[in-house]
């Protein structure tokens, strides 16, 4: 595996491990962050190795923000020209599932970063935000969109606009994270998450994962049809003919990711 200046990447059975690792600026994401993530994980994607995806950092922090250094001096033609946060399209544009454990701070970036992933594991001393307007200006990943469609519009334009944060059990409730457990419990959690998902056949994973991204790009008489493709798609796979013998025969089925 390529080492990294910024983050920490291993693989456990199917399963690729994602670990932040900027503990002096609590994970700030900054271009290197961004580029080190992306290609990591796009090599994972492309791998049929491997069948989900956990991002996490350190108890204190999972990512307390945008890297304000890298960007402070910055002009608005640099932002544009440079396509500053660009790169972490690829990122929320994976195929395979993404876990992201979050304990500590998960501000600004962070926050945004984890709403790039398909699951938000919590532990009880998460804090979630999107401060930027503390500092002038709005966030730029992406939560202006993706909040709005996590926690609906009246509760994202309070938190954007105020600029406040929210703990654990209020993203819980807001429909934010998937699923709020002890900090103790948050890594084993996710791994015991991330294998249980990374068992399943590989095209039914991607088919399932581009349906759920189509509900919240599309009208819903869109996504029903690209669900029914879908559906009828996967009869052509060997997994989903092994998959219904194994449950007719009350077996476990033994996929093949093809």
């Amino acid at each position: 595996m390529t080492e990294y200046e910024t983050i920490l990447a291993e693989t456990r059975g199917r399963v690729g491990w994602v670990t932040l690792n900027r503990p002096k600026a609590l994970n700030a994401l900054n271009t290197t962050v961004m580029r080190e993530i992306v290609d990591v994980t796009t090599r994972w994607d492309a791998d049929d190795r491997i069948g989900a995806i956990v991002v996490t950092g350190s108890e204190r922090a999972f990512a307390a923000g945008a890297d304000i250094k890298e960007m402070e001096e910055k002009s608005g033609l640099e932002m544009l020209m440079t396509d500053h946060f660009g790169g972490w399209a690829r990122f929320a544009a994976l195929r395979t599932p993404v876990i992201a454990a979050v304990s500590g701070y998960a501000l600004g970036g962070g926050c945004e970063l984890a709403m790039m992933c398909d699951i938000i594991l919590a532990a009880d001393t998460a804090v979630f935000g999107q401060p930027e307007v503390n500092l002038g200006v709005i966030p730029g990943m992406g939560a202006t969109q993706r909040l709005v469609r996590a926690v609906g519009p009246y509760k994202a334009a309070e938190l954007i606009l105020s600029g406040r944060n929210m703990g654990a059990d209020e993203a819980e409730r807001a429909g934010l994270v998937s699923r709020v457990v002890p900090a103790s419990d948050l890594l084993a959690e996710a791994t015991a998450l991330s294998d249980q998902i990374a068992s399943k056949s590989l095209p039914s994973l991607y088919a399932a994962k581009a349906a759920l991204d189509a509900a919240q790009e599309t009208s819903l008489a869109e996504g029903l049809r690209f669900e029914r493709q879908a559906f009828a798609a996967l009869f052509d796979t060997v997994d989903q003919k092994e998959g219904m013998r194994a449950f007719r025969e009350k077996r476990s089925a033994e996929f093949q990711n093809r």
